[in-house]
């Protein structure tokens, strides 16, 4: 009898804040040419609850083992998406929220020193919700983008991403996480130790908190641009990790 053929599970990339899903292009390529499937799906970006749905029901659409992956704000989505999808075989934190139950993303913000991006980002009102309640989302000054958020990019490269930038909804930073996928599931994590966005001790103490496998990256927020290479190389190592058996049905399963 043939031992079965363990094959990758598909990788789905979340972004964050103030990008969208071309800031994973790099890392994309790179994993395609490993052979791997992968999916990047727009992130909303106008509410944790609303977000993590939306990104739970790409992922069970999908009939394979999941590796999740999320960039900054996107970590918060993945975390708490993932909770309760038996799909999602390990997690990747890119220089991202990795929330604990009934915590939010202000709430690890204040816990830590302030970043310049805290001085940098600007609000514009949205349109009254059928509610009646004022919403506001949030930008990076052009002016500020590149040294807040892809201070290791090039001029032309950060200028593009300055002008592209997708806001926030001001309340995606105050939505309370659920139980965290993390808690029973393989996590990996790569702190980018020159983030203006996300203070790299946040990251750490993040990253320690759920035992993940840590990925020192040398780079800004926008690492997964910057240094594509490390960051598939590290959802590379998650993914074989979370392989599974052809079940000889087409299927594959989780180990």
């Amino acid at each position: 009898m043939h031992a079965p053929i363990r094959v990758p599970p598909t990788v789905v990339l979340v972004h964050g804040a103030f990008t969208d899903a071309s800031s994973w292009a790099g890392v994309v390529g790179l994993l395609h040419s490993a052979g791997l499937r992968v999916r990047a799906p727009a992130n909303p970006l106008r509410g944790l609850s609303q977000d993590a749905a939306y990104i739970r029901s790409v992922v069970r659409d999908i009939a394979v083992p999941v590796v999740l992956v999320g960039h900054g704000y996107g970590g918060a989505v993945i975390t708490h998406a993932a909770a309760d999808n038996d799909n999602v075989v390990a997690l990747c934190y890119v220089a991202a929220f990795g929330l604990d139950a009934r915590e939010c993303v202000l709430d690890i913000t204040r816990r830590f020193a302030p970043m310049p991006s805290a001085h940098a980002t600007v609000t514009a009102p949205l349109p009254a919700r059928s509610s009646g309640s004022a919403e506001c989302e949030l930008y990076i000054r052009r002016t500020q983008f590149a040294d807040v958020f892809a201070a290791d990019l090039p001029p032309r490269v950060s200028g593009v991403l300055s002008v592209t930038q997708r806001p926030i909804a001001s309340s995606a930073l105050t939505g309370v996480s659920g139980p965290p996928a993390w808690a029973c599931k393989p996590s990996w994590y790569a702190i980018a130790t020159a983030d203006q966005v996300l203070n790299p001790t946040a990251q750490r103490f993040m990253a320690q908190r759920m035992a993940a496998a840590e990925h020192i990256l040398e780079g800004s927020h926008a690492v997964l641009l910057s240094q594509p290479g490390a960051v598939a190389g590290m959802i590379r190592e998650a993914a074989a990790h979370g392989a599974g058996p052809d079940d000889g049905h087409g299927l594959r399963r989780a180990s």
